[in-house]
């Protein structure tokens, strides 16, 4: 990589169609709801104007149609990085846990470890595989700006370790909105800072807009 300053920004997907309260995670099919698509043309607006040479999806559905009027905007094509998909999660497919499921005993062997965490993808490895992506993208646009679609966990686990906190976190305490930009800029080769933002912050508290 160059001197230049290079910016790369990792864009969570928008809300997506889900009215049957599904732990979707990596399951394909699930796609954005018409408000996801609003938060989508809003991201791809606010990024209007910017250096963007490269937009980067994870290839499931709904990171695909956020990434795709973005691409639009700069008349580039959308290309696919499975480095950049949603954590797995033994949960997959099951409803959304009530406080009380996580007190059933046939998920206490999931639940022994939260600090790894026992019941999904470990926070290193998904730390890894997201900043390897990233600075590939990166060194490929040096000078420049992309933007990486990905999932609410893999960017908040990123941002996490590029700032050298541990990875170990309570989910409530996540600073990732649905259609969010965490933005990391490079300069003379080394982090020089991550900003975050929200261009789809009025789509997603409009009435009835859940995440």
């Amino acid at each position: 990589m160059n001197g230049a300053r290079t910016t790369v920004h990792l864009l969570r997907h928008g809300e997506v169609h889900n009215p049957d309260r599904v732990l979707y995670g990596r399951l394909p099919g699930f796609r954005l709801s018409e408000a996801g698509l609003q938060m989508a043309v809003a991201a791809a607006t606010a990024l209007r104007g910017r250096d963007v040479a490269e937009v980067v999806s994870s290839p499931l559905q709904r990171a695909q149609e956020t990434a795709r009027p973005i691409a639009d905007v700069f008349g580039l094509e959308v290309t696919t990085d499975d480095r950049l998909i949603e954590a797995a999660n033994v949960f997959e497919g099951a409803k959304a846990l009530e406080d009380g499921a996580w007190k059933a005993p046939e998920n206490w062997k999931h639940l022994r470890n939260p600090f790894e965490p026992s019941w999904g993808e470990p926070y290193s490895e998904l730390a890894a595989r997201m900043l390897a992506a990233v600075e590939d993208v990166r060194d490929r646009v040096a000078g420049h700006e992309a933007v990486c679609v990905s999932h609410q966990l893999p960017i908040w686990t990123l941002r996490r370790l590029v700032e050298g906190r541990r990875l170990w976190h309570r989910p409530d305490h996540r600073q990732c909105g649905l259609a969010s930009l965490t933005s990391l800029t490079w300069s003379q080769g080394a982090l020089e800072s991550v900003t975050y933002s929200e261009p789809a912050g009025e789509v997603s508290r409009r009435p009835g807009k859940g995440a």
